[in-house]
């Protein structure tokens, strides 16, 4: 069934030929947006693939291959829809790549292409739409981040690269909001073909800390399709959302979920000079201690949502 809601706006979609980025180019279709779907590598056909289906859906949209880590082929890219479709109002930084490791294994080559790959192409394809967002005052850029922006161990340049999305996606948004441009991120889970062994451990590990609960436990060790992901993102494109931006949302099947602003918990405060070390020893303790005697009632609720599974962790 198609809507309107983003009825003759042009959307680019990085790695949008499989996974989680097909479906998010298929739900902006679907709502009447000409696409422009970018994947990595022409051999695998992905991004043709999706943009014929696309257009065997009655409507419009174009491949592209390429690295956007690389600053020209991300420049390529946005022009492929300036040039194809007269504009471009939607951005959705979806290309990444998975990676897992040990800071002790992890070399300097592994680092840099993991953060290209994510926070590097995140910027470059940024920077070339966003004067054509400002000049328009119109814009909609949507960064994939994921879980480990928290913390992950084993993937210490996957968790650094996701971190980053999000303190790009705030920082973004501010840049942009006189421009009537909006910036977010969503942390999407869901099956595909990249996920692998490594996401059900962490699962596991999560549940057996108490972060989740049961049923969240069972609801990761078997998530849905990747397909719930789509109308997050196209809503979040949509004229609809324009008051929303420098947010980051959770998305899973039927799930969305907000994820908290930062904010600090407790403070101790000398006033008639500095702390010494000896004092901070003494100190500190009660100052760390998730849910301890100084903690506010509203971090003790927070934290009690994440044990449970009724936030997101």
């Amino acid at each position: 069934m198609h809507g309107e809601s983003l009825l003759n706006k042009v959307a680019v979609v990085t790695g949008g030929g499989r996974g989680i980025g097909r479906a998010i180019a298929l739900s902006l279709a679907r709502e009447g947006a000409r696409v422009v779907v970018n994947a990595l590598r022409p051999a695998t056909g992905s991004a043709e693939k999706t943009a014929r289906d696309i257009v065997g859906t009655g409507r419009e949209a174009r491949s592209h291959y390429g690295d956007v880590g690389n600053f020209d082929v991300a420049c390529e890219l946005i022009d492929v829809a300036v040039r194809g479709f007269g504009r471009v109002d939607i951005l959705v930084n979806n290309a990444g790549m998975a990676g897992s490791g040990m800071p002790w294994d992890i070399t300097e080559a592994d680092w840099d292409r993991m953060i290209d790959s994510h926070l590097k192409g995140a910027f470059n394809c940024t920077r070339h739409v966003a004067g054509f967002m400002k000049a328009q005052c119109w814009g909609r850029i949507i960064n994939c981040t994921s879980g480990s922006w928290i913390s992950r161990a084993g993937a210490c340049h996957y968790a650094a690269a996701k971190a980053g999305i999000v303190g790009f996606t705030r920082a973004i948004a501010m840049d942009l909001a006189a421009y009537g441009v909006t910036c977010n991120a969503f942390h999407p889970y869901a099956k595909t073909e990249l996920m692998g062994p490594q996401t059900l451990y962490t699962v596991t590990e999560r549940y057996r800390q108490g972060k989740i609960d049961r049923e969240e436990y069972e609801w990761q060790s078997n998530p849905p399709g990747p397909e719930g992901v789509g109308p997050l993102i196209s809503y979040l494109a949509s004229p609809a959302a324009e008051a929303i931006t420098g947010k980051v949302f959770y998305v899973s099947g039927g799930k969305v979920a907000i994820y908290s602003e930062p904010v600090r918990l407790r403070t101790i405060h000398k006033t008639d000079s500095i702390w010494s070390v000896a004092e901070l020893a003494e100190r500190m303790p009660s100052l760390v201690a998730e849910g301890g005697p100084g903690a506010s009632r509203s971090e003790r609720v927070r934290l009690n949502a994440v044990r449970t599974g009724t936030l997101q962790d």
